[in-house]
């Protein structure tokens, strides 16, 4: 991924997060798998804690401890109602920015 498009990742990831736990709870390596499977390939998975730590510390996500087979329990992060607040913001904001961006885009042909 270039330098360019890696700082517009930094700007979106924490919409695209809740968007991934708005479709079902998930753990901290599940929504890294699931970045990865979208194409996020060079998403490290301490970017991912760590945006986890501000969401829950915002209110954004309800965490639940759940045992792990493999080790010490994992926090399972649910979307709440406050999350599902800051996730519609966020998609208002990026259809007003992508809206705008393609505008400019088509203008430049």
């Amino acid at each position: 991924m270039s330098k360019q498009a890696t700082e517009m990742l930094k700007g979106v990831l924490e919409g695209i997060v809740l968007a991934i736990l708005s479709v079902r709870p998930a753990y901290g390596y599940e929504i890294t798998a699931r970045l990865r499977d979208q194409g996020f390939a060079d998403i490290a998975e301490g970017t991912i804690y760590a945006l986890l730590v501000r969401v829950e510390q915002r209110d954004l996500v309800d965490v639940e401890k759940v045992p792990s087979e493999k080790g010490p329990p994992r926090k399972v992060y649910t979307l709440n109602a406050r999350g599902q607040d800051q996730l519609n913001e966020f998609w208002r904001n990026w259809s007003f920015l992508a809206d705008r961006i393609e505008r400019l885009h088509e203008g430049e042909k």
